[in-house]
């Protein structure tokens, strides 16, 4: 059943490729040798959500099955149309052999942590309850925003309140469970896998295109030899694996005593012999204390379907956007192409006064036209991982300063990206209020604390962490190793290289660069949330989860620049660098045995099947309420904190409960009160002997059913169950006898 399923899902995936392939040879045609076809999963997915997402904000195409395969119509037809209208010029040939290479790897990949995942495929613990949540609630939304599943609707929001969190990622999840038909149990980890395998392929693509335009100028340049053709694809596999699965220097602890977690020891003062049992691989991921520095293969281990997660392929996708814009901006070839067009222009409307104008417009189209692209694709970051949205635009800023200047072409296309970036987030923006209070400044002297606010900046009072160096190192050392052997090598070699290396390298630098100013800015400066000890942690993890993706991709050039070195420069540099990956490589070998056993048990892909064992009634209920209610009623079920089993309904159901996770509700709206001012509501409604006031207070939420099961027994010790059958009747019994669903008036 599983590998049925598995067939059908890969089947849709692979035709989203297929469908969007022209889009993506005209994107990246002229500089990618794969012609775009490792980015065409990405993005048919990206673009058919985000026309569902439109239409479906705008209430003008519910979101379904038949909405999505119309859409998918239109595409074909357009697609189509581009495919006959670019198949005659010279970048048409089709890369059949490295096309098969990639769909190869996608279906390889996509095998491997289905293997993987399918060992231990729980949707429990951490927040996976609010991940599912989120994509179960999309899942039964005819349009968006869709309904927050932990706050019910109430006298002041009698329709529901929406989810007041960057959900788009979720939605691409949930999109391709509708048109795969996937129940949402099995879905969850199918698009784990999914994400994992579009990582792995997007980097492949990425270092080999990267690799190809080092050492070829154009498509058309003499054929490689096979020993290059597999040089490039083993260097294109070793970045996939560090990218996505390898971690950070952290596990040089594997050689030592070990130290209690969150409580770090330096590890020149446990040195020991190779001593895994003591390695705890969460522990590379909060090294610093009181922080958070995570990175893909750590997310993927652990399963959380959170935005950062989502949002991968669109960093890649957006870093090979950059990438080609920036080896091709010429602006001698722009102006000859605007001073040819100008002067048509000049004969068609002669005697007239407003060419100039258009001179300027034509000048710049090109560049116009990659901003627009670049300000849609940060919208998609914005609203995917909201953090991401500042930080690709500000990269994408600085790559056209960087190449422009402070010129007018500058200024116009850091217009037409910013414009952009809002309108094309404004579907989202317009129901999301952003829960971030303003910028905190690490460590601030005493004269300021006393003041507290200046514009956003915050002065708070022993809010001070400082972040020793080595651990930093720990942290970042890898990649700061290979930005210094990098520039070494352009200082000295730099006369020897032609201009399609500079423009590379320069960008490199750019990238190496800017990945190290993310992780100095959490130093200095913070986003104030609600947390009070670890007020940094999401500023550290979420531009550190960035900063990670960008160095490495920086790093696996800095490999393939040393692999064209000579003599002992070659041997030192390839030393230094293997010495150092041997440590981030071997992350993976000691956290997935870590998460998930021996590897040695059967492959389950539902992720609710731990329930079904733990607690059968749960299970039992969730089941009925899938199978046989339809929208979003309000449920009642037992309050818990956030990370905990509470809100298991509501989460496997998508269906709006009176209140759910506490902390979480408190990031998202800003107080303690949404749900604190509703928990001694939601005892009477379970302990109240009082028949009017629990029906008065199941109106005020407008709850339609009521959960009572173990949990709620046990939460609720007086709790009175035979009122229910007054206010309403029983729907529902588990097998078991344990769990009840309560229909009420």
């Amino acid at each position: 059943m599983e590998w049925i399923l598995l067939i059908r899902w890969y089947s849709v995936i692979f035709l989203f490729g297929i469908i969007f392939f022209p889009l993506a040879k005209i994107i990246f045609g002229r500089v990618f040798t794969d012609q775009g076809y490792g980015f065409s999963k990405i993005i048919g997915i990206l673009l058919t959500t985000y026309v569902v997402f439109v239409l479906g904000t705008a209430k003008l195409l519910p979101f379904s099955s038949i909405g999505i395969i119309l859409i998918l119509a239109v595409a074909w037809i357009i697609n189509y149309l581009l495919w006959k209208k670019t198949s005659e010029n010279k970048y048409s040939a089709i890369p059949y052999k490295l096309i098969v290479i990639e769909e190869l790897l996608f279906i390889v990949s996509l095998l491997f942590w289905t293997y993987i995942r399918g060992q231990e495929p729980s949707i429990r613990s951490l927040e996976k309850f609010m991940d599912f949540g989120f994509m179960n609630s999309i899942m039964r939304s005819r349009f968006f925003p869709p309904l927050d599943i932990w706050l019910s609707a109430d006298p002041g929001a009698p329709q529901g309140y929406s989810i007041n969190y960057y959900y788009f990622g979720h939605l691409t999840g949930a999109l391709l469970m509708k048109i795969s038909g996937v129940k949402t149990s099995i879905g969850y980890n199918l698009i784990l896998n999914t994400l994992f395998t579009l990582g792995i392929v997007q980097t492949f693509s990425l270092i080999v295109n990267i690799i190809h335009f080092l050492n070829f100028t154009s498509i058309k340049d003499k054929v490689i030899s096979m020993a290059s053709y597999i040089k490039t694809i083993v260097f294109g596999l070793l970045g996939s694996f560090l990218l996505n699965l390898g971690g950070n220097l952290h596990t040089i602890y594997l050689f030592t005593k070990g130290y209690p977690n969150e409580q770090p020891v330096p590890f020149w003062q446990i040195l020991s012999g190779f001593n895994p049992m003591k390695y705890w691989y969460p522990n590379a991921t909060r090294f610093i204390p009181f922080t958070i520095h995570e990175f893909p293969s750590y997310s993927y281990v652990v399963a959380d379907l959170h935005g950062h997660v989502f949002d991968i392929p669109f960093v890649l996708l957006t870093l090979a956007i950059l990438f080609i814009f920036f080896v091709t901006y010429k602006e001698s070839k722009l102006n000859n192409l605007a001073q040819n067009q100008q002067l048509k222009i000049v004969n068609k409307f002669q005697g007239k006064q407003n060419y100039n104008l258009i001179f300027i417009i034509l000048n710049s189209k090109f560049l116009i036209l990659n901003s627009i692209l670049l300000g849609f694709l940060t919208a998609i970051h914005y609203m995917t991982n909201a953090f991401d949205g500042p930080i690709y635009l500000l990269l994408s800023l600085l790559v056209f300063f960087f190449l422009s200047g402070l010129t007018k072409r500058f200024l116009t296309q850091s217009g037409f990206l910013i414009i952009s970036f809002i309108i094309f987030s404004l579907p989202f923006s317009m129901h999301f209020k952003p829960f971030v209070s303003g910028i905190g400044v690490n460590c601030s002297p005493a004269f300021l604390t006393d003041i507290g606010k200046i514009g956003p900046f915050l002065f708070e009072k022993n809010n001070c962490q400082i972040s020793p160096l080595w651990m930093l190192f720990i942290l970042w050392g890898f990649f700061w190793i290979n930005f210094l052997i990098l520039s070494i090598i352009h200082f000295f070699k730099k006369n020897n290289w032609n201009q399609t290396k500079h423009k590379s390298l320069k960008f490199m630098a750019l990238l190496f660069s800017f990945g190290i100013l993310l992780t100095i800015i959490p130093e200095f400066f913070y986003i104030k949330d609600i947390y009070p000890a670890h007020f940094r942690a999401n500023t550290m993890f979420k531009l550190g989860y960035q900063a990670y993706i960008i160095m490495m991709i920086s790093s696996i050039y800095t490999l393939i620049v040393i692999k064209q070195l000579e003599g002992k420069t070659k041997f030192l540099f390839s030393f230094i660098f293997v010495f150092l990956a041997f440590f981030v490589a071997a992350y993976p070998f000691f956290s997935i045995p870590s998460y998930y056993g021996n590897l040695d048990r059967k492959i389950v892909l539902d992720g609710s099947a731990w329930m079904k064992e733990q607690f059968p009634e749960d299970a039992d209920i969730i089941q009925y309420i899938n199978a046989n209610i339809d929208n979003q009623p309000v449920i009642l079920e037992a309050q818990g904190d956030s990370y905990t089993d509470f809100e298991r309904i509501s989460a496997y159901t998508g269906l709006p409960t009176v209140a759910g996770w506490w902390v979480h509700e408190w990031l998202w709206r800003g107080s303690p009160n949404v749900v604190g001012n509703r928990i001694p509501d939601i005892v009477n409604m379970y302990e109240s002997k009082d028949i009017k006031l629990t029906q008065n207070l199941l109106r005020k939420y407008k709850v339609k059913y009521v959960i009572i099961s173990k949990m709620e027994k046990q939460k609720y010790p007086n709790l009175y169950e035979n009122k229910f059958m007054y206010i309403g009747k029983r729907i529902f019994l588990s097998d078991n006898g344990f769990g009840a669903l309560y229909q009420v008036d």
